[in-house]
């Protein structure tokens, strides 16, 4: 039977465009197949995005029609070591005249030695039940308690990128020096967070996957009390809304760039040109660069630099 494509469905209902974001740490034997497998079967369902494959498990953020993304996930979860993977939905950007989600420019899907690279793939061990050793898990109502309880002494640390801080964060975390992932293992070692060793660190992320690897490097090198937020800053933010210690926008990587968790959000991001409270983020304009920054919408109708290339350009 061939399968109607969404473009004919459309004619009969209206498609609903959805991101899908999730990741599972589950050992994999054979991660070449199962990028082949998942480039299949994304193919098949008119899907586009990111996808990462290796020993370790899966991490990726796939678009498309809700009935097609629904079949995806369900045929993911039939593998083995996949079949409890953590799942997140947000609403999609829209779709094209193909059918084909507007939040990502094409599938991507490949093989790697991590799924997310901070650059020790041999210390992560993972077996049947995730990850070992890493930080325990916190519901939304397990984190504000723990806050309620321990007050000023909880440290929230950032797990995301420092540039990803820059429009929204947890109440006065500490936002690391890091540029990417790569990055942390020089920054957690170069003695910057000893003073805070002994305290309870609180570790979060956009949807958990980085904490799920920065925990258990983080207590390898001496740090004792070690949280995460189960299901990252999306869980919390469908919980708590506005209401809860989150403050301003979640940096998302795709075509939305951000997202709020309810109306009115505060907004505590800075234009770097001209000052303006915004959530709105945008590269380098030098097509060689990678730096992103807060930059208004009336502003990011210029080119804008970041500091570095802007000498150059002058």
């Amino acid at each position: 039977m061939v399968r109607c494509s969404l473009w004919a469905r459309t004619l009969i209902y209206m498609a609903v465009p959805k991101v899908l974001l999730y990741y599972a740490f589950a050992p994999v034997a054979d991660p070449e197949a199962v990028r082949l497998w998942q480039r299949d079967l994304c193919e098949g369902l008119n899907l586009r995005g990111r996808i990462l494959i290796s020993k370790h498990g899966i991490n990726g953020t796939v678009g498309g029609d809700i009935d097609d993304v629904k079949m995806y996930l369900r045929k993911t979860k039939e593998y083995p070591g996949f079949k409890k993977m953590d799942a997140k939905w947000s609403d999609g950007t829209g779709l094209d005249e193909n059918g084909l989600s507007l939040d990502f420019p094409r599938l991507s899907v490949k093989a790697r030695p991590e799924i997310v690279a901070f650059g020790v793939p041999d210390e992560i061990e993972v077996n049947h039940k995730g990850i070992v050793g890493g930080g325990k898990k916190l519901k939304p109502h397990e984190l504000d308690a723990l806050v309620e309880e321990r007050g000023d002494e909880v440290v929230f640390f950032d797990g995301r990128n420092a540039w990803e801080a820059e429009i929204g964060r947890f109440k006065n975390a500490i936002i690391p020096d890091v540029k990417t992932t790569h990055d942390f293992v020089r920054e957690l070692e170069s003695g910057k967070y000893d003073h805070i060793k002994d305290k309870p660190i609180v570790t979060y992320c956009t949807g958990g996957i980085r904490c799920e690897i920065l925990t258990p490097i983080m207590k390898a090198r001496g740090f004792k009390e070690i949280y995460q937020i189960d299901g990252g800053i999306v869980r919390y933010g469908e919980a708590r809304g506005n209401q809860g210690l989150w403050e301003g926008s979640l940096y998302v990587f795709d075509k939305r760039i951000s997202m709020d968790f309810a109306p009115d959000v505060a907004l505590i991001g800075t234009c770097v040109c001209c000052g303006t409270k915004s959530n709105n983020m945008i590269n380098c304009a030098d097509k060689m660069c990678r730096e992103q920054m807060v930059v208004c919408t009336d502003c990011a109708a210029n080119p804008v630099y970041c500091e570095e290339h802007a000498k150059v350009t002058a």
